[in-house]
């Protein structure tokens, strides 16, 4: 998903020998009895951490000074940690889709390709990244500990890419260890994911997460921590992005009533996302439960299934395309014109571009 700006992400235990997540700690102890698995999925709900763990155990994986063995944790104090924390260990190759690698400003000088206005970073795993990390993990280890291959997120690979990488999943050269992520392992092929071991990431006690976000200096971490689903690195991103609680509270009613424009401006995947949130707390209500990202009291009240069925098929359609070069101020105008007639009762409806069609480009 798209990101207003590069996220500060903490990699590896430093030299305080603190966690960069503290709910990464209990995977990483069950993680010691995988540890002689050469290839390890990890897998778990978004926004759990996949990429900060991944990088974790491979710093644990390279430590030269041994750190807690039984809780699988480095020592953070090393040189090989270090080099790891820095990215830049000769043993540690992190593949990720280009646009990921831009959104976290993760792009050298070298890579000139990648920040031409003129040109849109891959959102997936190419197959020609996976060749040449191929052809890297069958050279010889830089600091005798073995190597370490690292695919985020491995679900990112199309087909080619992935059975380009099945030998090497099957009979890893040396002592190489591959780190595979993904929140949804049902989209990897059955042949890639019956080579790995699985280990699984959860998410945070709610507890766990408030405080986290509040020591990271997130105001009202509550009502952003819901919307995030329990997430407090999304809810993080959603307080970079300016979302605020009275923000969250609002937006519902005003999109029951056709206003779009408490979102028209913002990153389209963000909107996007928003809106089928709040038609999916739609749907649950209707079923008589409680919604999950949006409070009851938030919500516009008694929806029509029949419109509430098309206006969830609207976005899906959307978010399936959400790199698409259309008007994203109209799209977002005409999927909250849709949500309209989800309320056909809502009060305050404004006059919405209803017609807009989802595919404009003007």
């Amino acid at each position: 998903m798209a990101r207003d700006a590069a996220p500060q992400m903490a990699i590896g235990v430093g030299a305080d020998g603190r966690l960069p997540l503290p709910w990464l700690g209990d995977a990483l102890a069950r993680s010691a009895a995988l540890a002689g698995a050469h290839a390890l999925l990890v897998h778990g709900p978004a926004g759990a951490g996949h990429l900060e763990f991944a990088l974790l155990l491979a710093q644990a994986v390279l430590c030269e000074a041994g750190g807690d063995e039984a809780a699988g944790r480095p020592c953070g104090r090393c040189s090989s940690c270090h080099l790891v924390a820095t990215r830049v260990h000769p043993d540690l190759l992190i593949v990720l889709p280009d646009a990921l690698r831009v959104q976290l400003g993760w792009v050298d000088d070298e890579d000139g390709r990648l920040t031409k206005a003129d040109a849109k970073p891959s959102r997936d795993l190419r197959v020609e990244q996976v060749r040449q990390a191929i052809g890297w993990s069958q050279r010889t280890s830089g600091r005798g500990r073995g190597k370490v291959l690292l695919l985020h997120p491995a679900d990112a690979m199309n087909a080619a890419a992935a059975n380009a990488l099945l030998k090497t999943l099957e009979e890893p050269p040396g002592s190489m260890r591959l780190l595979l992520t993904s929140a949804d392992p049902e989209r990897l092929l059955p042949t890639v994911r019956s080579r790995c071991q699985r280990l699984r990431l959860g998410l945070p006690a709610a507890d766990q997460a408030l405080d986290w976000l509040q020591a990271q200096g997130v105001d009202e971490a509550p009502a952003l921590l819901a919307v995030a689903g329990g997430s407090p690195l999304e809810a993080q991103a959603c307080a970079r992005e300016g979302l605020t609680a009275a923000w969250l509270a609002a937006l519902p009613r005003r999109v029951a009533a056709g206003d779009a424009s408490p979102l028209v401006g913002r990153a389209l995947p963000r909107a996007i996302e928003l809106l089928l949130k709040l038609a999916h707390d739609a749907q649950v209500q209707a079923a008589g439960g409680a919604p999950r990202f949006f409070s009851g009291e938030q919500m516009p009240g008694a929806a029509d299934p029949a419109a509430l069925r098309e206006w969830q098929r609207a976005l899906l359609r959307a978010a399936r395309h959400d790199e698409h070069p259309w008007n994203a101020g109209l799209l977002v105008e005409s999927l909250v014109g849709q949500a309209a007639a989800v309320w056909p009762h809502a009060p305050g409806r404004a006059t919405s571009r209803a017609g807009a069609s989802l595919h404009s480009g003007r």
